[in-house]
């Protein structure tokens, strides 16, 4: 169950990320696919399919694991997205998420936020928070 405590830090997290500058990440070589170790294809980490519709193919440092940032690419291997997998384990009322990083020189354009139960890689129930650099009307270029 969602408590209105999750929701609210989740909320939060969208509000800092768009309201605020995000933190870059190191380099730009992550715009295109695949991106440069310590990156790896999550397909290559846990039994999920190399494209993931909705998402795109993934691409994350393992010891970054399960919070991520997963970098999402479309089919012509371009940065499309970046995921945060927070688990609801971790979740706290007062948890700010200000800190999220993108690859430099990426821009922000809009956040989803997102339950999910669980899959390969982050069994346990946690929030998908999908930071967008493409306007949501090319959010198709991942949708299969």
């Amino acid at each position: 169950m969602i408590t209105r405590s999750i929701l609210m830090a989740a909320a939060t997290a969208a509000a800092l990320v768009l309201g605020a500058p995000v933190a870059q990440a190191a380099g730009a070589s992550e715009l295109k696919a695949p991106p440069a170790a310590p990156y790896k294809a999550v397909s290559s980490l846990v039994k999920l399919p190399d494209f993931l519709p909705g998402m795109g193919q993934l691409f994350v440092d393992p010891a970054t694991l399960p919070a991520g940032p997963f970098l999402g690419y479309d089919h012509d291997g371009r940065l499309v997205n970046t995921t945060y997998m927070i688990p609801l384990s971790l979740m706290k009322s007062d948890m700010h998420l200000n800190d999220l990083k993108v690859p430099a020189g990426v821009k922000v354009d809009h956040v989803d936020i997102m339950y999910n139960a669980g899959h390969p890689g982050v069994a346990e129930p946690h929030i998908h928070i999908v930071l967008w650099n493409v306007p949501a009307a090319q959010e198709s270029r991942v949708a299969k």
